[in-house]
């Protein structure tokens, strides 16, 4: 028990991010983290290892992710960033990227979100979301792939010009 309140502890801003990729909004953030974290201290009997308590938490916050996401189905607008979100002054960049990413399912942004936002492995975000490490992969390719569209017609929406397609 003491070791998940001092893991809560030194990863609450991690926890927040993540929260935050899928709910866009600050206070419904910090409620799936809160939600998250109240559900792991239930069921802390449930780990089996405490060599496995990041990915066993993380599976938790994701799926409280998911949950909070399933009861609210209507889209939460931008409003505003982690207090974090913007400290190496590309704002702009930033923002495109964090906008994409949000753009994403929900499958697709939660590993984009794991593997580029908290820097986890891919056998780790396999772990966590329950998942076939191959599966984990399609995803992310996937998704790599649904961004670099997404950022390619927004740079050419933003010139003005019509995309042109070679045949």
């Amino acid at each position: 028990m003491r070791e998940l309140e001092i893991y809560i502890e030194e990863h609450q801003d991690s926890f927040y991010r993540l929260a935050y990729t899928y709910v866009k909004d600050r206070d419904a953030a910090l409620d799936v983290v809160q939600n998250a974290i109240v559900q792991a201290l239930t069921h802390i009997h449930t780990l089996k290892d405490a060599a496995h308590l990041q990915t066993w938490f993380y599976r938790i916050l994701v799926n409280e992710g998911l949950t909070y996401l399933r009861k609210n189905k209507r889209y939460l607008p931008l409003e505003e960033l982690p207090e974090d979100f913007a400290d190496d002054g590309d704002i702009a960049g930033r923002l495109d990227i964090y906008s994409a990413v949000g753009r994403l399912k929900p499958r697709l942004r939660t590993v984009v979100a794991l593997r580029y936002f908290e820097d986890m492995s891919l056998q780790d975000i396999a772990r966590i979301t329950g998942t076939n490490l191959n599966t984990v992969k399609t995803r992310l390719y996937k998704a790599l792939k649904e961004l670099r569209l997404d950022m390619t017609e927004e740079a050419v929406a933003e010139k003005g010009e019509s995309p042109t397609w070679n045949s």
